[in-house]
């Protein structure tokens, strides 16, 4: 037994290790024109040497699948809605599947490719070719242990080959990931049936930025902002729905919208903590007198992570070779994300526009009204989806004027009911239907590339204007000293409807009334901008771009600021005591722990009077916590996160439907803050006491008992054994092996051990937690950190939450997990002398 044991061990063990590539020596690669050399220092990061742009991004291709074929191969699964041809006859893989086809995600990325700049097409095509020449003559087993697993259940067959529509399609499942606020959207509607067709309370869960006292990115007079030109206040009438809003079967159909979309596999991030830090500081408040920037982009954490670090440096930069770039790349698609150059740096965090509208149909069989009584035939495609070891699903995707029904996707025999009842036979049932501009094809490829070649502020603005979806903030600092913000994206521009249901995109629209089409889009002249403000820093991490009522209406619902302005004070502070800024305090401000829910909250819950003993123990705590960090060994943290778990979970969850229950983001801070004043709010009482009315004390007083009990419960009796990190936990999970379905030798081989941190939502250190989940498990967080130095670009630091690899076999599959846990980071060489000085491995690739 014991021999067959160690023979198991032995055979899994070299099963596992044989797709590690090579990193050192020469190998030949088909298509290269002359030598690429590839250079990797301790952490396995490649820098790429070439003599060609296209030989440079051939390379990158030959690299990122050495490294991390299978995280590719899953992703254009995914984004052609063939996961179930991969994963086989799985219920999950195929709802997805029909999600993403009825999205059209892969239709959208061909007609895309057309419109690209020719050089963007020939960079698209070196990488595929780097791919291919990988995948060349090599076994599913050679390339990823995955496919080794996936073989005794289902049939792995050769790898297709890698197209350049593959890598634009990934950029769909970017967007889709941080698109903007169409879970708000939903939210109002659902909200609204649920709350006695009350839009005052439905409102009064979605407060108004400003109300927050929180700054926005920029000053709206150097911004050169004009007045908003459109709507931008709520209003509290549905009347020109019609009788919409009262209808059941709306409830229905958004419901069942809800369902369909959080079918998709999470690409990148989703929900509360999808967002990310940046901000950049002007030289006259550094020490060396240059700019300094800094970006951590808190996103969904998997293993492997978000992003392959690498450099890409032409050996002669010019014209015809106008790369020497170093930073965060995706996997399946060529060039650096975020990064620098050797004349500029820029940092990426979402925006939040508004880009989804949900339209409400009135549907009739295959038709959909439009106007007073004209019914109009939709668009329909039948899409087969494959299933290995499963018979083939037909899949009929209907389509309006606005784009996709979504509402029918997974529930087809329920919606055939509500679409055939009799009361509505003539005047036809509800669905959903979702417009979105990343299904209308775009330029964010070419922006990719110009930004990689950009040496201005100019350069910066003008690739901006393409990059369309996502939408995203741009912080940016050149080496001769200027900083600067630009937003791009294609924003819709929507028609003002006084009186009606809100037409700002904040609900969904009633899609028979032209008067709520998408009338156009901002003109990127009309984005937001700055380039040396008078303030000399910029932090911009996801608050509102302007203030309410100028510029360009965006969205309603941002961020509430709580990060933006810690991070704001950080900087302030440092300025106001006249220290000089160095790269060292924009590391150390990444890791800031402090917490605006404990400053807001624990005066206010030190003033509850509670029984004295076992009842108080654990409020005792927060009398002593007085820097509201939120540290891993800290008990006072781990107990006031228990209170505003069960804070949200008391004073909401007893009149929201489940999809709504709080998730604790900032959002929910920003509605507690405005009931502490109001004792006797509605949301205090719980519905299911019919004979008592409960006011705020009663809520606070039932959630710090219940908090102690929870505890107690979790870590001990004894208040002092209770630590933050033993609750908050980052449990990395693979993105196809890891989860509890999974064999657990296989997932724990699969998935990194997990580490304890500290921060938390809308904390600096965004280690965010679902509150309505009841886990105080890591859910999203900083996907990476850099700091870019602009005096000296090889003192700038950077790290990943796991490795460059996704072998987990290789050494770097996770070896920079522990120091992205504690706050280091790891020296980024990309100037020649630096990157040959850091070197452990060479590899040569020739013709």
């Amino acid at each position: 037994m014991v021999l067959v044991l160690v023979a198991l061990t032995t055979f899994a063990w070299l099963t596992a290790r044989r797709p590690l590539p090579e990193y050192s020596g020469e190998i030949q690669v088909e298509g290269l024109s002359s030598d690429v050399r590839v250079s990797r220092d301790a952490q396995g990061v490649p820098q790429i040497y070439a003599d060609s742009a296209e030989d440079l991004f051939r390379a990158q291709g030959y690299v990122h699948a050495q490294d991390r074929f299978f995280e590719m191969d899953y992703r254009r699964h995914v984004t052609a809605g063939r996961l179930a041809e991969l994963v086989g006859n799985n219920a999950d893989a195929i709802q997805a599947d029909m999600v993403t086809r009825t999205f059209g995600w892969r239709h959208v990325a061909e007609e895309e490719f057309n419109i690209l700049d020719d050089t963007t097409r020939q960079y698209l095509q070196a990488y595929a070719d780097g791919v291919n020449a990988y995948l060349k003559n090599r076994s599913p087993a050679e390339t990823a242990f995955e496919y080794t697993v996936l073989d005794v259940s289902v049939e792995v067959n050769e790898p297709e080959t890698w197209t350049p529509i593959d890598s634009l399609a990934w950029l769909k499942a970017m967007a889709w990931d941080l698109r903007s606020n169409y879970d708000d959207e939903l939210d109002r509607a659902l909200a609204y049936g649920t709350l006695d067709k009350d839009a005052a309370r439905v409102n009064e869960l979605f407060p108004a930025f400003s109300a927050t006292g929180n700054a926005p990115i920029l000053d709206p007079a150097e911004a050169g902002a004009t007045q908003a030109t459109q709507q931008t206040q709520a209003t509290q009438t549905m009347s020109a729905t019609g009788h919409a809003y009262e209808s059941p079967h709306l409830t229905e159909a958004v419901e069942s919208a809800q369902r369909a979309l959080d079918a998709v596999p999470v690409q990148i991030a989703r929900g509360e903590g999808t967002g990310s830090n940046s901000w950049v500081v002007s030289g006259q408040y550094t020490e060396s007198g240059k700019p300094l920037l800094a970006n951590d982009p808190h996103l969904d954490l998997a293993a492997p992570g978000i992003w392959a670090q690498v450099g890409l440096h032409c050996n002669q930069v010019g014209p015809e070779c106008p790369f020497d770039v170093s930073g965060f790349s995706f996997s399946g698609f060529p060039g650096v994300i975020i990064g620098h150059n050797a004349d500029i740096s820029w940092g990426l965090t979402n925006m939040g526009a508004d880009v989804t509208d949900f339209f409400i149909e009135r549907v009739r069989n295959d038709t959909y009204l439009r106007g007073v009584d004209e019914w109009v035939e939709m668009d329909k495609e039948t899409e087969v989806i494959r299933v290995d070891g499963g018979s083939p699903v037909d899949l009929e995707v209907r389509r309006t004027v606005h784009g996709p029904i979504i509402s029918s996707v997974m529930d087809e025999a329920t919606m055939d009911a509500v679409r055939s009842s009799p009361t509505e036979e003539q005047s036809g049932q509800y669905e959903i239907s979702l417009q979105w501009t990343a299904l209308k094809p775009g330029r964010t490829a070419d922006a990719v590339f110009e930004m990689n070649r950009a040496k201005t502020p100019a350069d910066m603005k003008a690739a901006a204007a393409k990059f369309e979806v996502p939408s995203q903030n741009i912080v940016f600092a050149t080496t001769d000293g200027h900083i600067g913000y630009q937003a791009p994206g294609k924003i819709p521009v929507r028609a003002s409807i006084p009186g009606a249901v809100e037409s700002d995109g904040s609900w969904p629209r009633p899609g028979w009334d032209a008067r709520y089409d998408w009338t156009g889009y901002v003109a990127p002249e009309q984005m937001p901008g700055v380039v040396d403000p008078k303030e000399g820093f910029i932090v911009a991490a996801n608050q509102a771009v302007l203030p309410s009522g100028s510029g360009p209406f965006i969205t309603r619902d941002w961020d509430y600021g709580y990060r933006s302005e810690r991070i704001r004070k950080l900087i302030s502070q440092r300025i106001a005591e006249g220290r000089k800024l160095t790269a060292a305090d924009m590391s150390e401000f990444q890791m800031d722990q402090w917490s605006v829910f404990a400053e807001t909250l624990v005066p206010v819950l030190r003033e509850v009077e509670l029984p004295a003993g076992y009842d108080s123990d654990g409020q005792k705590l927060l009398d002593e916590w007085d820097d509201y960090s939120m540290d891993p060994d800290s008990a006072a943290a781990a107990y006031f996160a228990a209170v505003w778990r069960n804070l949200l979970e008391i004073t909401f969850n007893d009149e929201l439907p489940q999809p709504m229950w709080p998730d604790g983001g900032s959002r929910w801070l920003a509605v507690i803050q405005g009931m502490l004043d109001e004792p006797d709010d509605e949301f205090w009482d719980d519905n299911s006491t019919v004979a008592v009315v409960e006011s705020r004390d009663q809520v606070l007083t039932e959630a710090l008992v219940s908090a102690r009990q929870d505890l107690t419960v979790e870590l001990g009796k004894d208040t002092s054994d209770w630590e933050w990190g033993t609750l908050h936990q980052l449990k990395l999970q693979h993105l196809v092996l890891g989860g509890p379905s999974i064999p657990t030798p296989l997932a724990a081989y699969m998935n990194p051990a997990p580490v304890k941190v500290g921060g938390g939502t809308s904390v600096v250190n965004a280690t965010a937690w679902d509150a309505s989940s009841g886990s105080f498990d890591v859910t999203s967080g900083p996907s990476m950190r850099m700091v870019v130095d602009l005096a000296d670009l090889d003192a700038s630091t950077w790290v990943v939450v796991t490795g460059t690899s996704a072998h987990p076999a290789s050494a770097h599959y996770d070896d920079q997990l522990e120091a992205w846990a504690t706050g280091e980071t790891f020296p980024w060489p990309s100037s020649p002398e630096a990157v040959t000085a850091a070197q452990e491995d060479e590899l040569t690739l020739t013709p």
